[in-house]
């Protein structure tokens, strides 16, 4: 069937390479075989691309949405097809989608591969009787890593989770370019309106900060950057945007965009000083950063103005426009990270999956070993034609002498 859902999965396809070496290795060796992994992540074509290389690799896989507004109902109907059996649809309410995991949770899992922590969450909440017999799982994103890291420090973490979400060769690239490029791409299909000339407000600047301040300087804005952070907010500086207080950007801004991982980034006391007809979005992984339950209470009308765009009539005369109603806003209202990007990150995932096959591991939070980080990167220099030098033998002799001079 040549679908539209079809069609998306086909076209990242071809621009994985690296799924498409991993899927010809897994097809060969069938590692997952009798093995159940349920996906939590957003569920796109690329998405469904990883789902269809676990399943070459002999693994039963089970797929949701890590966000209810982020599933393509078209991609889910297609990779159906595939032997993938889908639990998600594209805005369902909370309830749909908790039940949906706990649909997955409920087939006892061995892996789980979770983008945000609401699986790694429901598994320990509800199902914990299920984890000893588990292999463990991986984590995608940031906002995922601080929930495990908060578990672990409450010593409530019950199976082993590597953190894919830092390895190199996911947060240099798809965190600063793949955050930096779709952000910018959801925000101009949204509202067809020019980024030039205007000022833009980024609220956090860890990596994904970093790649939507940069990229919203390549398209001619000025760029504010608000921080807690000491540090970034000096890095900041130096890499040549203002730096100052979300009370003092707040007038400032044209367009606001919150990428902390936090809550109330942008809360009631800043939504009177924002100027009129500002855009308001958030590139976290919960809508909580603008903090939509405040804006409510100060909205004296609403409506939607164009698709993934809703206009808020505040109590003092001011309107505001709200972009994927505070939810992530490239992939609420856009197709998410580039393919040739995601094609680094779930290579990840599957060679990590592939290390909690081959390695039984404690109870813990582990780094994705140097050596698959290193492996994913020299794939993709090959895919692109690149190719590095080596160390000699002297060189790495020299390196590694403790009378280097």
């Amino acid at each position: 069937m040549n679908t539209s859902g079809e069609k998306k999965i086909d076209w990242v396809r071809k621009h994985m390479p690296l799924l498409s070496i991993l899927e010809e290795q897994l097809q060969s060796t069938t590692p997952f075989q009798n093995l159940t992994i349920a996906i939590c992540i957003h569920l796109e074509a690329k998405t469904a691309r990883l789902a269809e290389v676990l399943v070459q690799g002999g693994a039963k896989v089970l797929l949701s949405s890590s966000n209810t507004l982020s599933t393509q109902d078209d991609v889910a109907i297609a990779v159906a097809e595939h032997g993938v059996q889908v639990f998600a649809k594209h805005g369902c309410t909370e309830a749909e989608y908790n039940t949906f995991l706990d649909q997955m949770l409920q087939q006892k899992p061995d892996i789980i591969l979770d983008d945000g922590g609401d699986l790694t969450n429901l598994l320990h909440e509800n199902y914990a009787q299920q984890i000893p017999s588990m292999l463990g799982g991986c984590e995608e994103t940031t906002t995922g890593v601080i929930r495990l890291q908060s578990r672990y420090r409450q010593n409530q973490l019950q199976l082993p989770m590597i953190l894919v979400n830092d390895a190199h060769s996911k947060y240099l690239f798809d965190n600063r370019y793949g955050t930096g490029q779709s952000v910018w791409t959801s925000i101009m299909n949204s509202t067809n309106l020019i980024v030039a000339g205007k000022k833009v407000v980024v609220s956090g600047y860890g990596w994904c900060g970093k790649g939507v301040a940069s990229r919203a300087k390549a398209l001619g804005a000025s760029v504010i950057v608000t921080e807690i952070n000491p540090i970034k907010a000096l890095e900041a500086h130096m890499d040549g945007f203002q730096v100052m207080t979300m009370e003092k950007a707040a007038p400032l801004g044209d367009i606001f965009i919150t990428v902390t991982g936090c809550k109330e980034v942008i809360s009631s006391s800043h939504f009177d000083l924002i100027k009129n007809n500002a855009i308001l979005c958030n590139a976290g992984h919960f809508n909580v950063e603008v903090d939509m339950k405040a804006l409510e209470l100060k909205t004296v009308s609403k409506k939607n103005v164009r698709e993934h765009v809703s206009l808020h009539i505040l109590d003092n005369g001011n309107q505001l426009h709200v972009l994927a109603d505070g939810k992530l806003v490239n992939l609420a209202s856009g197709d998410g990270h580039p393919a040739e990007i995601m094609d680094l990150s779930f290579a990840l995932q599957i060679l990590s999956a592939l290390y909690l096959v081959h390695n039984k591991l404690p109870i813990g939070l582990y780094p994705v070993p140097t050596s698959i980080d290193n492996q994913v990167a020299s794939m993709k220099l090959h895919s692109l034609g690149l190719s590095i030098d080596q160390l000699t033998p002297s060189q790495k002799d020299y390196l590694e002498s403790s009378f280097i001079h």
